[in-house]
């Protein structure tokens, strides 16, 4: 046996969740040897940030470090050993294998307990041409290294996937006066928001001039005359560059052959002190399995502000500090030029797939008080458990203000706060900031309206499923000048300031489906109409959001 003098920690890979768990270690324990494993050159550098980068809004390179060797050394005494890959675990003498990508020389070093942070890793699809050398990824620095380089003299770029990477980069790139195309395989881009938060943001990319493919597939890519000619369905395109953006899976050979348990997606599945299968070995990062918050389903969120708590987690316990990672519940947020986009908790694909008691909601709502100028609209959806009314998930579009409200929601989510709660909050006002009532107020009410069965909600969708008979009456509640400019087909016109009084002429023997603008008046139409005796639904978000979506 090996004289072990001091405990020794070794951590495999170093990014964002590897570094934070490597020097909350030594915060906590001054006498342990820390050893941080990491394949390439760079360690703790900001991933997210590569975009920018490349988009020129970050211009220094060196701004995407968040830590560098000598500093860790220097102020945390970490051996930190960089382009040094762990190529694999021996769990019953407890070593690793090491090569030194340089020299490649390999040699072993023994742990007392161990940190994969190994994060996830590009999956590119089965294309015929897919590894094309004018084919990128975007996760490391190597990676946004090799695309500045093509930028110079780039005029096209196609952008695989529609995810937050690939929306980001075609802004970016855009940016840098490129003609960017967005192609994706399912019928949305930002697959993990609702449709029509994500119909929104592509109508508004396309204002950009990015023109976008979705339900498309990608059938082989071909080099020519230092180009790459794309065959998308039946025909063939002809860009400088392409960026692959598409799909992740976690980083798990390690993990395979330590032979710890992964679920079917190869997500390492942890305990809530983030230890592995291997009571000596925890994993934290994009490469584990979570627990989803609202549904306390086992899923994969790979984002980064989990992996950083995550990592703090199996820090603490592996120093005998008692810490638990309860759930994930996928919070995020993306700028796309002017606009925002943000989410909390589950989407409404996620209730109907689980075929949970849900409701929803929608809001158009200004940032702040509408006579403060340079005012901004949001639409707000809020997903709630029907009868209790407790938040399940939000999705906001808008622009300065989305992610102080995605904020606030997250945590009434985590905190398992309900409709009533909502209403109640007290939130900071003055005119530059917000209305008197906060829009998070707003949805507490609509949603409280729902479940005291004070009102009755039609959406969009559901238009278009009315009989087509006189059974029911589509009254729009909107001015005269309103109805003339546009109205859903069908719809009768009486304008709420005159409908106390023109009521009579409404028979309730039929069912009336009421609308406005946005959902506000046609609400208080509906109150008033269901006091005079009549059967009422109110279209919720208005023909603002029916006529976004037939569009």
């Amino acid at each position: 046996m090996v004289n072990r003098i001091k405990r020794r920690i070794i951590i495999i890979g170093g990014v964002a969740s590897g570094a934070t768990c490597a020097t909350r270690i030594r915060r906590l324990d001054e006498d342990s040897n820390i050893i941080m494993f990491e394949a390439t050159r760079h360690i703790a550098f900001a991933n997210c940030g590569l975009p920018y980068y490349i988009g020129g809004v970050i211009q220094n390179r060196d701004d995407l470090f968040i830590q560098d060797v000598e500093g860790l050394k220097k102020t945390y005494n970490i051996d930190v050993r960089i382009n040094n890959e762990v190529i694999d675990i021996d769990v019953i003498k407890k070593s690793v294998k090491v090569l030194n990508v340089e020299t490649l020389e390999t040699y072993d070093e023994y742990y007392d307990k161990l940190v994969l942070a190994t994060g996830a890793k590009s999956v590119k699809p089965d294309i015929e041409g897919i590894e094309s050398k004018l084919v990128f990824t975007l996760r490391t620095i190597l990676d946004v290294d090799n695309i500045k380089k093509v930028i110079t003299n780039a005029k096209s770029c196609l952008v695989i996937g529609g995810g937050f990477i690939g929306v980001e980069v075609a802004e970016n790139l855009i940016n840098q006066g490129l003609k960017v195309t967005i192609v994706e395989a399912t019928n949305q881009i930002l697959n993990n928001f609702d449709y029509e938060l994500a119909i929104n943001i592509c109508s508004y990319l396309k204002t950009k001039k990015v023109n976008i493919f979705t339900n498309k597939k990608i059938h082989k890519i071909i080099e020519v005359n230092e180009k790459v000619v794309v065959k998308i369905d039946d025909n063939s395109y002809t860009y400088d560059f392409i960026i692959f953006a598409g799909g992740v899976k976690p980083n798990n050979d390690l993990a395979l052959k330590a032979n710890l348990n992964v679920n079917f997606k190869g997500g390492v599945i942890v305990n809530e002190f983030m230890q592995t299968s291997n009571a000596d070995i925890y994993a934290v990062g994009d490469v584990v399995e979570v627990v989803e918050l609202v549904t306390k389903t086992s899923t994969m969120i790979p984002l980064a502000s989990p992996a950083n708590k995550q990592a703090r987690v199996a820090a603490s316990n592996i120093c005998g500090v008692e810490d638990k990672y309860i759930a994930t519940q996928g919070s995020s947020i993306i700028k796309i030029f002017d606009k925002v986009i943000a989410q909390t908790g589950i989407s409404e694909k996620i209730a109907k797939r689980l075929e949970l008691n849900y409701d929803k909601v929608y809001l158009f709502s200004n940032n702040h008080a509408s006579y403060y100028p340079n005012t901004k609209s949001m639409l707000i959806k809020a997903i709630f458990e029907n009868e209790t009314g407790k938040i399940l998930g939000v999705q906001i579009v808008g622009s300065d203000g989305v992610d102080k409200r995605c904020d606030v929601f997250g945590i009434a989510i985590r905190l398992g706060l309900n409709a009533s709660d909502l209403t109640k909050l007290e939130l900071c006002y003055a005119p530059p900031f917000n209305s008197v009532k906060d829009p998070i107020n707003m949805v507490g009410c609509m949603i409280e309206n729902v479940i005291n069965k004070k009102i009755r909600n039609i959406h969009y969708n559901e238009i278009s499923l009315l009989p087509k008979n006189d059974s029911v009456i589509l009254l729009d509640v909107r001015t005269r000048n309103e109805y003339l400019k546009e109205s859903i087909e069908g719809a009768i016109n009486i304008p709420l300031d005159e409908l106390r009084t023109n009521n009579d002429i409404l028979d309730k023997n039929k069912t009336i489906y009421v609308y406005c603008l946005s959902g506000q008046r046609s609400y208080t139409a509906c109150r008033i109409l269901i006091q005079k005796g009549f059967e009422v639904y109110n279209l919720n978000g208005g023909i603002r959001l029916y006529k976004m979506m037939i569009k």
